[in-house]
Order: structure tokens, then sequence, then C-alpha cells
């Protein structure tokens, strides 16, 4: 028996030992293998342990398997020079241990290469533009401006279409709309933004400087080349952020300067910021930045005041947050004043919402930010919106060498703004009464019951007040995916469940690419996020969404088990 169990604990202490070493950061090995692609045929070339072995291993240039050979044969020796038979029998065992593990590697590799192979695929289609290509619309002239629509804390926003000849360009082609906005939408399928100027002067060039971070969202040919060179030379060769198009961020296909005009209700709704010679008593400037984008129905916020969407669209529409947010994070932009009334929303053909994040007014996208702003004054701009910040920035403290990192700082307010999609008050606006700087996890409401538990884990975990235990958008995101597409391939995170997921991979990315082909299912809500999951795949946010989802069942079993 002594025998037995000294095999059983080497073959555990072999295992554990390196596992510790080896797949502590088994997503690193994965990024670091990333190059690596599905062979059909086994290689020829002995794999080299050396890229990924602790460096006191790295004289094992042939695999683990080799390790595992050289131990059990130290302990074959060890028999023919002594010793008792229980020490043999461990050390044998540590090296059967350690050849357990060579499998797990290469499904490791396996399965980063079927996310890399997906990716590339899905990467290579690109968001289509809302506008065709045309060389007009650069100046006001060009636009027929309707009713106002909306109005903010620094800019009026009025329906729009387009006053050209149809040769040279057309307006948007919007989806299928229902509903009495239809009619309008098709008569102004645009908006045109005009920002309020006070401060920023008349030229084009400081208007341009001023109110850079609202062309974050511009695409290529938004701006006049001119235009372009302006802003260039105004930020002295540092050109701002702009980031790719994506379904759930607002695009701005034109960007301009013009003079201030008397629009329908300037004078009942902003008579203060308009130009003295609109109004004598107004501090306006004669001159401001306009912004063309698509014209859509409502906001969030006023779609949730007379519709409360069901269990499984109100899922699908913090998917599109969460998706939007981290499409931002990636090319290093923070929106920080992420709220409902910053959201627009539109209908697919099915009648699904799709959520679209606008208003970067506030944004942190700097050319070199990446998301972490030094804080040494209270000059220091913390962003919009006191109310959604995320404990981390709400609590910040200026002072020498003090940086605040916005990384999940939307993702927190993701968080907060479910709350609103699934029919109940925000917990931190003041009807409830919670602050993001002092409030505590145990305090925040339960959703209703028929949220899906795993949507309800997800919140949770976004409304974590330490970000280092709170998941990234791309992890967040994740896990919904995983929960609302592949509940079956999610058993556990060894090597067998990882092999299960990689085959669902397989399998949804087949599905989609068959949907997508030209049907009128490309056009929905699901298949665009599905897309965008598939586009964005990486072994170690997959398998860190696994773990998550798997610990918080596990918690919540726990719980129902010991009430």
């Amino acid at each position: 028996m002594s025998v037995k169990h000294a095999i059983s604990r080497g073959l555990e202490l072999g295992r554990s030992a390196l596992q510790l070493g080896l797949l502590k950061s088994g997503g690193r090995f994965a990024a670091k293998l990333r190059a690596d692609r599905l062979r059909v045929a086994p290689s020829s070339r002995a794999v080299q342990p050396q890229a990924f072995l602790p460096s006191r291993y790295r004289y094992y240039r042939t695999s683990l398997k080799g390790l595992a050979a050289r131990l059990q044969s130290a302990g074959f020796g060890r028999r023919l020079g002594g010793g008792s038979p229980r020490n043999r029998a461990a050390f044998w065992a540590f090296g059967l241990g350690v050849g357990l593990i060579e499998q797990q590697l290469d499904d490791d590799r396996r399965s980063a290469a079927t996310c890399d192979e997906i990716q590339a695929v899905f990467r290579k289609k690109k968001i289509q533009s809302s506008f065709k290509p045309c060389t007009s619309g650069y100046k006001l002239q060009d636009y027929i401006i309707g009713n106002q629509i909306g109005k903010g804390s620094n800019a009026a926003v009025y329906e729009a279409a387009a006053q050209l000849a149809p040769q040279k360009c057309s307006p948007p082609q919007l989806g299928e709309e229902e509903g009495e906005t239809a009619p309008t939408l098709r008569t102004f399928p645009m908006a045109i933004k005009m920002m309020w100027n006070i401060g920023a002067g008349s030229s084009s060039e400081a208007i341009f400087k001023a109110m850079s971070q609202e062309l974050v969202p511009a695409g290529p040919l938004a701006l006049k080349r001119e235009e372009e060179e302006i802003t260039l030379d105004g930020y002295f060769g540092v050109l701002p952020k702009r980031v790719s198009a994506h379904p759930n961020v607002i695009r701005v296909s034109r960007a301009f300067t013009a003079d201030v005009p008397l629009l329908p209700g300037a004078q009942e709704e902003y008579p203060d910021v308009l130009p003295a010679r609109l109004n004598p008593a107004g501090l306006g400037n004669n001159r401001t930045l306009f912004l063309v984008m698509k014209n859509y129905p409502c906001t969030l916020r006023q779609y949730l005041k007379v519709s409360t969407p069901g269990h499984r669209q109100g899922s699908l529409m913090v998917l599109q947050l969460l998706e939007g947010v981290d499409h931002l994070c990636r090319q290093g932009v923070a929106h920080r004043d992420l709220k409902s009334d910053n959201v627009l929303l539109e209908f697919d053909s099915d009648g699904c919402p799709r959520l679209v994040i606008t208003d970067f007014g506030c944004c942190l996208a700097q050319g070199d930010s990446d998301l972490r702003l030094p804080f040494n004054s209270t000059y220091v701009d913390k962003g919009g919106n006191a109310s959604l910040m995320a404990p981390e920035v709400a609590t910040a403290v200026p002072g020498r060498g003090v940086v605040i990192d916005y990384s999940k700082a939307d993702a927190w307010a993701v968080g907060a703004i479910s709350y609103e999609i699934f029919g109940q008050p925000n917990p931190f606006y003041r009807a409830v009464g919670l602050q993001s700087e002092s409030f505590q996890e145990k305090q925040l409401p339960p959703l209703p019951s028929g949220v899906p538990a795993d949507v309800q884990l997800v919140i949770r975990f976004l409304l974590r007040r330490n970000p280092s235990k709170r998941p990234s958008a791309r992890v967040a995101a994740n896990m919904l995916h995983l929960s609302l597409w592949g509940r079956k391939a999610l058993v556990n995170q060894d090597s067998v469940g990882m092999r299960k997921l990689a085959d669902w991979l397989l399998c949804q990315s087949a599905v989609v690419l068959l949907k997508g082909c030209g049907g009128p299912s490309g056009n929905k809500v699901e298949a665009e996020l599905q897309r965008s999951f598939l586009s964005n795949l990486d072994l170690e946010d997959l398998r860190t969404a696994a773990g998550f989802l798997l610990y918080g069942r596990a918690q919540r079993q726990t719980c129902i088990l010991s009430a």
C-alpha cells in the first residue's frame, strides 16, 4: 500500500508542480505560440520547449516527453543503485506526471491555432459604411435641415437630408424600419450635430483642435484633405486617434466647419450659445463644427421609457454595449460618458434593438494614450457623468505620480446601465441613492428573477469595486456569448472541455458564414454579434470568461445547497 500511495502521490506532485510552473500562465503560452497554425499532418520537426519552459528546464531540448523519460530513467537508475522502494516509486511517478501534461500543451496549441484561424477569417470582413462614396457633402448648404431631434450640454442635433444630385451622392441605405418614425427617417435619413462654440474661436484650426474628440468616430473621408492637414498642424503632427467602423459605435460620415445658422428652436432652446449676430446677448462664436451621421429613431433612454425588452433581447442589448466598449478599448479609446442618453437605437429586420454608442465629447483618445491618465492636478478632467464613474475613477485623488486607469471604467458603466435595460432604476442615480465612491457590492439591488442567471452573474462581476477582480469588456462579452450560444460546449476548463469548445467554435463559424452569405439574416443583430465575437477570438480571454462563469455557477450552486 505504501508503494501504491507513493506512485499516486508522485503522479499528483509531478503534474501539479509542472502545472504551477508551466500551465498557470497557459494563456501566455498560447500568445507566444500564436504564429503557429494547425497542421493536417504531424510536423517532422520536434517541438522545442525552450520557448515556454522555465529556465531551469531549458537544457532539455526535446520535449516534455523527453524530460519525463529522463526522470523515469533516473528513477530506474536509482533502483539499481539502492534506495527505498517508496523513494524510487515517487521519483519514477514524478517523471510520469511530467509526461501527462504533454497532451494538454498540444491541446492548448491546437486551440490557440483554431482561434487564430477563425479570427483571421472574420477580421477580413469589413464593416460597410452607411454612406456610399461621394466627393461632396462638406458644406452646410449641401443638406436640407429639418426639426431638432436632440439636445445635450454642448450640441444640438437636427434631422437632415442630402441636397445633392443622385448621381453624385446618395443618402445612406437604412434597414427596414417599423413604427411611426419610419416615414420621418425615410425623408431625413441623416442627422447633423451642431457643436456649441463658446471659447474655441472662429478659425477652422482652432475649432478642430478644441473639438478633436468629436472626430474619434469619423470615417476616413469625413474631412476634406485640407481640413485633415489643419488638424495635423493644430496638433503639431500628432493626429488624435480614430476608431474603425463597428456596428455598435456611431460613424461620423462628414465633419466640417461653417457659420452658425439660425436653426428651428434655436432662440428658444439655446439662445445663450448663439453668436452675437443672431442674438445680441449670445456668447457663441460665428463658426462651429458640424458632424453628419446616420439618423436613429431614438435614444436608449427614450426607448426604455415606453418599452421593456424581453430577457433575451435585454441580454443581447447588454452584449452589444460590451462589444462596442471592447472595440473602443482595443483602439485605445475610453468613452468616459457612457449613459443611456448617449446610446442610440434602431431595429433590425426582426425587430431586435440595435444599439450604437455615440457622443465622444468627453472621451480619452490622445494619440499616445494607453487608457491611463496622469492625475496630478484637480484641473485634469476625469470625464463626464459623475453618477456612472467607475469607483477607481470617482475615488482618485490628484497627486504626484497618480494615474487613473480607464481600461475597465466603461465596462463598469455598462453594468449600471444594465439595470435600466431590465426595467429597474439605475442604482447609481439619485432615486436609488448609491454612490460609486462608497457603495458596497452587497448593497446592489436584485435584478428581476426572470433575468438569466448567467446574465445576472455578468452584471454583478462588472459592478465589482476592485478593477483587478472585474472582467474586461471583452471577457464579459465572451461570458455572454458562451451563455447564449455555447452552454453545451462549456463543461469545464480541462483539456477535454477546451477541445469541445474548439469544436463548437468551428461549428459556430460555419453557421455564421453560411447565414451571412447575402441572406436577409446578415443584417440581424444576433448575426452581427456572433461575427464580432469570432473576429475577436483569443484563447486566454475565452478561458478567463469560462473560468468566471464556472466560478459563478459553483458559488450559486453552493448557495442553493446551503439554503
